[in-house]
Parts: C-alpha cells; structure tokens; sequence
C-alpha cells in the first residue's frame, strides 16, 4: 500500500507555511510520501525549497465551476455573506483556492491520503491515520465544546477515486450552492457521516487562550494555525500566541526543535 501526506499551496505565502509543514512531517521518519499540490499562482522560486525538501510537486488547475459558482465565492461575496467573527483570515487568503483540496481524490496512485493544511506542523508520527477510514476529520473546536459536532478541514482522511471526485465536482457545482465555509463546509455536506478524529489531530491554536484546559504539549499530534498566520508579524493576536509562533520559526528555519514536554503551558511566561 502506497501513502501521502498532501497539502496544497496557491500563493508565497502558503509555499512558506509548508517548508515547515514538510520538515515537521519529515521530522516523524514517516516512510509515506509528502505532495504539494501547488497551482499556477506559486513561482519556481517558491517551490524550490520544497522540491529540495524532497517533496513530490503536483501542480493542479482550479475546478471547473460556473462563472456563477465562482461569482458567488469570490472573497468580497463570500465574506460579505458569510463574514468571519472569531478571527481576521489575512489579505492572502482567497476563498475559491481552497476548493482545490479536492484534487487530492484524483491521486490515485495513493491507496490513502492525509491531508493537512499548510499552515499546520505535525508534532509527532501520524501514520495510523492512514488506517483511518474515508472520511475521518477532527471538530473545528477552538471556543467551546459546542463546535464538536462541526469538522475542520484542516486534517482529513481520504481514499483517493476518479469516481468519487466526479461525484463531488456534480455535488459542488449545483444551482444556487453557496458554501459559507468552502471545502470545510462543502465535505461535511458530502460526507454527513464523517468519522471523528481525537481533537489532537487537529488542534486549532486558538485553543491556547479560549479553552486553555484542553491545551497538553504532549498529546498534540497536529498544531493548526487557523485564521491568523505565524509568519505574520505582528499580527493582532501575535503577543498572545508567542510560544507557537517561536515553535513554528523553528521548524521553518531547520534549527532544532525545543523539548515540546518543557515547553510554556497557556498563561505560563514564555
């Protein structure tokens, strides 16, 4: 059986966010392959560290989608329609790039694959996830234990398939759909009975500060840096967020990585 571990990346920024995603994987001594899907809007220049890295580059167009589809996610319609309350995404994000995660179905030379968002570092060996049944997520937890019953894209597990993918691209694209929170919304639609990972496979940095219990160095398999960015600087939340964004400087930069177990617990001095 074949693996990969995917991520996808459609802008400098992301190509940044995943130098360190690829070394943090690397870092587990996982034997599964790492793949970067990367579209046309990613220079050579960007890419090529990651190349150096030993990563298998897969570069993919954007879907096929209506002019209609596309109108309607357009960054100013989406968040216009559906704005973000909980925390600012930056000026790089752009909302339809996220509905290529779903060319990581037309892998089929992958018997599984994780996929795992740039902006994301994997703190310790995951490959039991490739056991994981399709589709298996962990909840978009990070303010209350109320979000458990919503997923996060951020961390998934799939079985790649054309047929599947097809199936998918009719889903996606029909009359009228708007999907508030992209892929993430749109794959919780098309997989209602999606399997639950352990929120450690997926734990969302805003945990740090809103549920601070749940925070254990230890346990975190995958550390998400949803909405703002660590290679941000001086971002709003920056100050507050410092152990995490020092960890990540870390992987990013190739030095070495800090004993995570002696590492500042949520309201500790850093």
């Amino acid at each position: 059986m074949k693996n990969a571990f995917v991520t996808l990346v459609t802008n400098a920024d992301y190509a940044m966010g995943a130098v360190a995603l690829a070394r943090s994987i690397q870092r587990t001594e996982t034997a599964a392959d790492i793949v970067v899907l990367h579209t046309g809007g990613v220079g050579a220049n960007d890419l090529a560290p990651l190349e150096a890295l030993g990563c298998r580059l897969v570069e993919v167009d954007h879907l096929p989608l209506s002019d209609a589809f596309n109108e309607r996610h357009a960054r100013q319609n989406l968040h216009g329609a559906a704005p973000f309350t909980k925390g600012r995404k930056p000026d790089f994000h752009t909302p339809l790039d996220n509905f290529c995660k779903i060319r990581l179905w037309q892998l089929t030379e992958y018997d599984k694959a994780v996929f795992i968002d740039a902006d994301a570092l994997v703190l310790k060996n995951i490959d039991k996830l490739f056991d994981y049944p399709e589709f298996s997520a962990a909840p978009n937890v990070y303010e209350s234990l109320a979000d458990f019953h919503r997923l996060n894209s951020g961390v998934f597990v799939a079985k790649p398939s054309t047929e599947t993918f097809e199936r998918m691209l009719a889903a996606l694209d029909r009359p009228d759909a708007f999907w508030r929170r992209t892929d993430q919304t749109f794959l919780e639609s098309f997989f209602p009975d999606w399997h639950g990972l352990p929120v450690f496979m997926n734990m969302l940095q805003y945990v740090w500060f809103n549920m601070p219990a749940l925070w254990d160095w230890e346990s975190i398999s995958v550390l998400h840096y949803q909405y703002e960015k660590p290679w941000e600087r001086d971002h709003p939340k920056a100050d507050r967020l410092r152990p995490l964004i020092d960890l990540w400087d870390a992987f990013h930069e190739g030095r070495d990585v800090p004993d995570l177990a002696a590492l500042p617990k949520p309201g500790e001095p850093s």
